[in-house]
């Protein structure tokens, strides 16, 4: 009985150190080199990314509250993709340092900020583009097909975006499906592409990111989502795409 124990006990050790290697490597930060600088990308929760880049620090649709952010510089630049609570989060920007922030938004994320967020806000609708603190930031459709009229994403109420650090080309799905706006673009270095309910399955999202062939893809917003399954499709098209499963539920 002992030795059954003893050996229960082992296994029950390895699998919680694996475990606990896992979280630790998943939640670390990935490093990418651009022809200016290293650009770190830290996952955070969820559909939130903090990017830091040339100096700066980007946060992508601030969500999870303060404690999720421990450790991050504050904020250069926020950008919202949408007025939804898990990327409008009033309660997880009042928690931070954004007041010298540069905000990027859409209109209608634009109307629900209160005033102390305005001063340095920059506003964009599909299809316009900014420069800010060395970024082009190009806004992106995101929405739900088919497109309805009490669509939970209407076309041209939230943003997706393409940030361009350096040479290198970021892609921001927002919420979205796999539009033809998504499956048109070109040399993504970067693409962080959602996948659950209220956007796209895990086949609608391996089928657009073979169509635009993105060097890096990670999946985010998946809450529910088998990503090891979206990641063999991917892999399974064969076109050399670096699927990246990272911690974005950390307990």
């Amino acid at each position: 009985m002992k030795s059954i124990y003893n050996t229960f006990l082992s296994i029950t050790l390895l699998i919680t150190a694996s475990v606990a290697d896992a979280q630790n490597l998943s939640s670390a930060p990935d490093i990418l080199q651009t022809d200016q600088g290293q650009l770190t990308i830290q996952p955070i929760f969820h559909g939130t990314i903090v990017f830091t880049w040339n100096n700066k620090t980007i946060y992508i649709d601030p969500y999870g509250g303060a404690k999720a952010f421990e450790g991050m510089a504050p904020a250069d630049m926020v950008i919202i993709t949408d007025i939804h609570g898990d990327h409008l989060n009033l309660e997880t920007l009042a928690s931070l340092q954004t007041s010298s922030a540069v905000y990027i938004v859409p209109p209608a994320v634009a109307e629900k900020l209160p005033e102390q967020y305005k001063k340095n806000l920059v506003v964009l609708k599909n299809g316009e583009t900014t420069t800010q603190l060395g970024i082009t930031i190009v806004a992106i459709p995101m929405y739900n097909l088919p497109e309805t009229d009490d669509s939970r994403h209407p076309k041209g109420r939230g943003n997706g975006y393409v940030l361009t650090m350096g040479e290198k080309r970021i892609y921001i799905s927002g919420d979205t499906e796999d539009i033809s706006e998504m499956r048109a673009l070109q040399a993504i270095d970067v693409a962080f592409v959602c996948m659950n309910g209220p956007t796209m399955d895990i086949q609608q999202a391996a089928s657009a990111v073979l169509e635009f062939k993105p060097t890096i893809v990670y999946p985010f917003h998946h809450r529910g989502s088998d990503i090891e399954a979206f990641k063999k499709l991917v892999e399974d098209g064969k076109l050399g795409i670096d699927v990246r499963l990272r911690n974005w539920y950390p307990q």
